[in-house]
C-alpha cells in the first residue's frame, strides 16, 4: 500500500525536504508549495483537484486551469496519477460529467476519477470496469469516514467493488482514509490524508516526548502511520452485523 501525504507541509524548505524524502505526497492544485521538493526527493507524488478545499466554501474545480496545470507536469517520472476534477457535494450526474469531460480531454497521465459515498452502486460498478483506479470519497450522509453508517455504506461500496473472493477489481484509493483503524480493514492500494501536515503543529499530542520542531513530529506521525498496511482483501467481520440495520 502507498500512503500519500497531504502537503503543503509547514516549516523551512530544509525541514520539508527532512520530512518527505524517499515518501509519497498528494499536492493540492490550490497550494503546490511543495511541488518543487516533492518532484526531487519524494518516491513518487499524486495532484489533487482542491474539490475537498472547496467543499465548504462552494464553487467549483477550475477545470481549464487544473488541466493546464497537470499537463504541465505531466511525463515527470515521480508522478502516479491525477485526480479527475469532482464535486464532493454535487450530484451523481454533475460528477458523470465532469468525469466524461476529462476523458474527452485525454492526455498520457493516468486520471483517477472519484466515487462519492452518496452516488449510486451501479456508477461504482461502472468505475472499477473502465478505470485502473478509482478513489472513494467521503460524501453525503457518509461524510465523516470510520462512523457506524460509514463503514455501512462501506460494506455495500466493497460488494461491488471486490470479486468473489474480496479482492478489488481496480486499484482503489481512499481519500481522507490514511488512518490505520480504517486502511487496515479495507483493500486499498493507497490512501491520503493531512494527518502529518496538519498535528504536526500539535506540541500537546506529544506530550513530554515532544519533539524539538514540527518536521521531527510530523516524521514521528508519518512513521506511526507507514508502520501499517491495508488489508489484502474485504472481508465482512463480525462486528459489521452489529452495525446492520
Amino acid at each position: 500500500m502507498i500512503h500519500y501525504h497531504g502537503t503543503p507541509m509547514g516549516g523551512k524548505s530544509l525541514d520539508v525536504c527532512h520530512s518527505l524524502k524517499g515518501r509519497h505526497a498528494l499536492i493540492p492544485f490550490f497550494r503546490p508549495d511543495n511541488l518543487a521538493i516533492a518532484m526531487e526527493v519524494c518516491q513518487s507524488f499524486v495532484l489533487d483537484n482542491s474539490a475537498f478545499s472547496l467543499w465548504k466554501k462552494g464553487g467549483d474545480v477550475p477545470f481549464t486551469e487544473y488541466h493546464a496545470w497537470v499537463h504541465s507536469i505531466e511525463g515527470h517520472p515521480g508522478l502516479d496519477w491525477c485526480l479527475i476534477p469532482d464535486k464532493i457535494d454535487g450530484t451523481e450526474e454533475e460528477n458523470v460529467a465532469l468525469v466524461t469531460r476529462w476523458q474527452r480531454e485525454g492526455f498520457g497521465v493516468l486520471s483517477v476519477p472519484v466515487w462519492h459515498l452518496h452516488e449510486s452502486l451501479e456508477w461504482l460498478a461502472y468505475l472499477v470496469d473502465k478505470f485502473q483506479v478509482v478513489a472513494l470519497g467521503s460524501s453525503g450522509q457518509w461524510a465523516t469516514p470510520g462512523t457506524i453508517g460509514w463503514w455501512q455504506r462501506m460494506e455495500a461500496a466493497m460488494g461491488v467493488a471486490c470479486n468473489s473472493i474480496g479482492r478489488p477489481k481496480a486499484k482503489l484509493h481512499g481519500l481522507r482514509m490514511l488512518d490505520p483503524a480504517i486502511f487496515t480493514r479495507l483493500p486499498l492500494s493507497s490512501a491520503d490524508s493531512t494527518n502529518a501536515a496538519v498535528n504536526s503543529g500539535s506540541v500537546n499530542r506529544f506530550g513530554m516526548y515532544t519533539p524539538v520542531s514540527a518536521a521531527a513530529r510530523a516524521v514521528v506521525i508519518m512513521d506511526r502511520i507507514e508502520a501499517h498496511n491495508s488489508a489484502a482483501a474485504w472481508e465482512k467481520s463480525a462486528q459489521m452485523d452489529m452495525y446492520a440495520v
